[in-house]
C-alpha cells in the first residue's frame, strides 16, 4: 500500500467518528505536534484522550476531512507525507457549516504490511505582528 493511502483512512475514520479505526492509524508511541491546546501528544494513550474528545463534542456533526497537494517520500522502512488539509464541519443533513485549512505532516513506519503513523504535525502560518493564526489558506 503507497504510504500516502493513509490519508484516505484517516478522512474515513474521522467521517465516521470512529475513534478505534483512527487510532489504529498510530503506532502505540506516536508522538503528536497537535495545532490545538497541547504542545505535544505523546503515546496512544495520550492521544486517544484527545480523539475521543473531539469526536464526543460533534454532537450529530460530521467532519469532512479532504487533502490537497500531498506528497510523499518512502524508504522500505519509513515514509513522509505531507500535505494541505481542510476539515469541514458538516450538519446532520450534509450542509457545509464551516471550514478551516492546516499543514500537516506524517512520519510513517511500517507494520508488517502497513504504514502506521510515527508522528505527525500540524501546523498553520501565523502572522508576524499580530500572531493570529490564519487557517484559511489561499487557493
Amino acid at each position: 500500500m503507497p504510504p500516502e493511502q493513509i490519508l484516505q483512512a484517516y478522512a474515513d475514520a474521522v467521517y465516521a467518528r470512529d475513534a478505534e479505526a483512527l487510532l489504529a492509524l498510530y503506532h502505540p508511541q506516536v508522538t503528536v505536534y497537535d495545532m490545538w491546546a497541547h504542545w505535544l501528544y505523546d503515546g496512544q494513550p495520550q492521544w486517544r484522550g484527545m480523539v475521543e474528545g473531539w469526536f464526543a463534542s460533534l454532537g450529530d456533526e460530521r467532519v469532512q476531512v479532504t487533502f490537497d497537494d500531498i506528497r510523499s517520500h518512502a524508504t522500505p522502512e519509513m515514509a513522509l507525507v505531507h500535505a494541505f488539509v481542510t476539515y469541514a464541519g458538516l450538519s446532520a443533513s450534509g450542509e457545509r457549516l464551516r471550514a478551516m485549512n492546516n499543514r500537516l505532516s506524517l512520519t510513517l513506519t511500517r507494520s508488517g504490511d502497513r504504514w502506521l503513523i510515527l508522528h505527525e504535525h500540524s501546523s498553520a502560518p501565523a502572522d508576524f505582528e499580530t500572531g493570529k493564526v490564519n487557517l484559511h489558506r489561499p487557493v
